[in-house]
């Protein structure tokens, strides 16, 4: 007799940043336009959002940025379970140091 998988559900947060220093620097991607895509990216998914997480205004390299830690907090309290971001870099510029 087989198993039967439990499927998991995926309850995202949606994280956005737009700091100072990415205004004028090529194609903008403003907050409204990453969380546009985002949610179109969790839904076409069948995913859920739990919450939206934004560092408007913030540098990426200053990992101290309220909603990020409000993120992190969520992610330690199992409140989520997926993280989507547009890219990389929006998480922060030094990603491949952080610690979590």
């Amino acid at each position: 007799m087989k198993k039967r998988q439990q499927q998991v559900q995926y309850h995202a947060g949606i994280y956005c940043r737009l700091s100072k220093d990415d205004i004028g620097s090529g194609e903008s991607s403003s907050i409204l336009s990453q969380k546009a895509i985002l949610e179109k990216h969790v839904k076409d998914n069948g995913w859920q959002i739990f919450d939206y997480y934004v560092g408007d205004g913030y540098s990426g390299t200053n990992y101290s940025r309220p909603d990020f830690q409000r993120m992190i907090d969520d992610i330690e309290n199992d409140k989520i379970n997926m993280v989507i971001v547009k890219d990389l870099s929006r998480l922060g510029r030094n990603y491949l140091v952080l610690q979590l």
